[in-house]
């Protein structure tokens, strides 16, 4: 369990969770990253408006990450079908080879 000291868009407050603190600072972090990038590149000041932003575009960057994951889990399973099927195709050669050999 951890505490994590949060300052940032001209807020303070501690939270308790059940991760690590070093876990917790590492969110915050990335957090902070992305907060500082929306103000560099929209000029936007308003904390509210920023936050509001930082999470649009932290769940932007999840919901990408698991459409890749999804993709993937899909060309897996598309590929362990396609391997069933070459292996029965390869059986179904041996047994006639077999017939013919006997």
């Amino acid at each position: 369990m951890g505490i994590l000291q949060i300052d940032i868009l001209g807020t303070s407050f501690a939270i308790q969770a059940k991760e690590d603190s070093i876990y917790m600072q590492t969110l915050l972090s990335h957090y902070k990253q992305v907060a500082d990038k929306i103000e560099q590149t929209t000029g936007l000041t308003d904390p509210l408006k920023q936050a509001i932003l930082a999470g649009i575009f932290i769940t932007d960057e999840l919901y990408k990450e698991k459409q890749e994951q999804n993709k993937q889990e899909t060309v897996s399973v598309q590929n362990n079908q396609d391997l069933q099927q070459a292996e029965q195709v390869a059986l179904q050669m041996i047994s006639q080879l077999n017939q013919i050999i006997t």
